[in-house]
């Protein structure tokens, strides 16, 4: 079991991490506000690792911290959920705002979040609610709701991400910029307006 790495970053880019351990490069799949929390590109990083094995291959997890490692493991027990719809979910929003969700069982805003239908949000919040405790995070149990706008699209963030890489942009650059201008709902045509914007084109 691989409990985490340390290494320096060789790329960040939709879900995927690069990361260069003594010359050797782990590809980790990671959740948008991991990558948005860790490091920029060349700096060194700690990412908490969950090894995913299975017939048909190995995939290994990232996670800025050990909470968010937590959260998933949690979130891969409840049927139906796999490690790649874990990390969508703790894509979609802040893990407190998450966190609350579960508690509250607010089904219909877990059910927002970019490939999670409403029954399997029904199940998480069923089969986690007594395991996941908002304790901690008491602001945010009765403001998370006025959070909301800074949710954000995913598939409009990837198509901004694409068009801006298409454009020129250094990928690393593209997401990092993208994710950053992704907020209020903002269309995949806004991001990019603003990202060009801000590089002055």
């Amino acid at each position: 079991m691989i409990s985490f790495l340390v290494g320096t970053i060789e790329e960040k880019y939709e879900n995927t991490l690069v990361l260069d351990v003594n010359g050797v490069g782990y590809e980790l799949q990671i959740s948008n506000n991991s990558l948005v929390a860790l490091p920029d590109v060349n700096e060194t990083t700690k990412v908490y690792t969950y090894l995913h094995v299975k017939e048909d291959g190995i995939a290994l997890f990232g996670f800025a911290t050990q909470e968010e490692k937590g959260i998933f493991m949690k979130l891969i027990t409840v049927s139906g959920v796999g490690p790649k719809m874990a990390i969508s979910i703790l894509s979609g929003m802040k893990i407190s705002d998450l966190i609350v969700a579960i508690s509250r069982e607010d089904v219909s805003l877990l059910a927002k979040i970019k490939g999670l239908g409403k029954k399997t949000a029904e199940r998480i919040c069923l089969e986690l609610k007594d395991k996941i405790s908002a304790v901690g995070y008491g602001t945010d149990l009765f403001n998370y709701k006025e959070n909301l706008d800074n949710f954000y699209d995913e598939n409009a963030l990837n198509d901004a991400v694409e068009t801006l890489i298409n454009l020129g942009v250094n990928k690393n650059d593209a997401y990092r910029l993208a994710r950053a201008n992704a907020g209020d709902g903002a269309t995949a045509e806004e991001i990019i307006l603003k990202v060009l914007r801000y590089l002055g084109r």
